[in-house]
């Protein structure tokens, strides 16, 4: 039996709303765009968390610090 956390269920949620704001329209590179929105707003909260502290931040994310400044620019956040 699977459990659905309530983060995936929030997820599911968002999504359940996005599809009925489309309507018919069906959209495209969907994956694409969600993994963006979630990588932005997790990178954003590791920041936040640690008060700035990309080194701190990093850890929390099991990334390099190299790569959360890559992942910081790709997504246009102060680095």
């Amino acid at each position: 039996m699977s459990t659905t956390t309530p983060l995936e269920q929030a997820v599911r949620d968002q999504l359940d709303q996005y599809f009925e704001d489309l309507g018919d329209s069906i959209p495209g590179d969907m994956l694409s765009m969600v993994n963006s929105c979630v990588e932005r707003t997790v990178l954003q909260v590791a920041l936040e968390r640690t008060a700035g502290n990309q080194t701190r931040a990093a850890e929390m994310l099991g990334i390099t610090r190299g790569t959360l400044r890559k992942k910081l620019q790709l997504h246009q956040l102060s680095a």
